[in-house]
């Protein structure tokens, strides 16, 4: 089932966040957050976008969420996405459903593009991205050091809706209409 982060969620999280930091370059973030911190970002996140769960038995497998990608006004209707799955849940279709449906609440936010950046050389990350439609959008060079060596970031990017002259305002998460995004939640099974 998906559904929407809550804060008693932070130690699942924190649980399938933590090996990607401590034995990978798929973040680059270097400290153990601890489930507070992960509690306050969840918190701090669904004030204005999504953050998803795929939760299987009452257990947390995955998680996505959407964030600010620039903080120009400018940039209101562009998000930059991130999506992990527990090592033990991999390879079953988790991930692909769970972004898709990420991708779907964010158009009905409003936003127009959704913006992943992925560790080069990540190809597990690329063939996700490409087969939800991204496209790549760009190489940032040795742009972070982690595990003793300079990593490239690759940018790919997927428009969502058609981007529009005099725009609405992009609809805060917690705003949306809930009948809308229940049945976006439940269309995935």
């Amino acid at each position: 089932m998906i559904r929407t982060a809550r804060p008693a969620d932070a130690e699942a999280i924190h649980t399938i966040y933590a090996p990607a930091i401590a034995h990978t370059a798929i973040t680059f973030e270097t400290e153990l957050p601890g489930a507070d911190v992960m509690r306050q970002r969840i918190i701090t996140r669904l004030q204005h976008y999504p953050w998803l769960v795929w939760e299987d038995h009452g257990e947390v497998l995955a998680y996505a969420y959407a964030t600010r990608f620039r903080e120009r006004a400018a940039y209101d209707w562009i998000a930059e996405t991130s999506i992990y799955v527990h090592e033990n849940a991999r390879r079953r279709g988790i991930a692909r459903k769970l972004y898709g449906v990420l991708l779907d609440v964010m158009r009905l936010q409003g936003i127009n593009q959704a913006v992943g950046v992925i560790t080069m050389p990540g190809e597990v990350s690329v063939a996700l991205h490409n087969a939800l439609g991204f496209e790549p959008a760009g190489i940032w060079r040795k742009a972070g050091y982690k595990l003793g060596k300079w990593w490239d970031v690759g940018v790919w990017q997927k428009e969502l809706q058609t981007p529009v002259i005099s725009p609405a305002s992009v609809v805060p998460f917690p705003a949306l209409d809930a009948a809308p995004l229940q049945a976006v939640l439940n269309a995935a099974g």
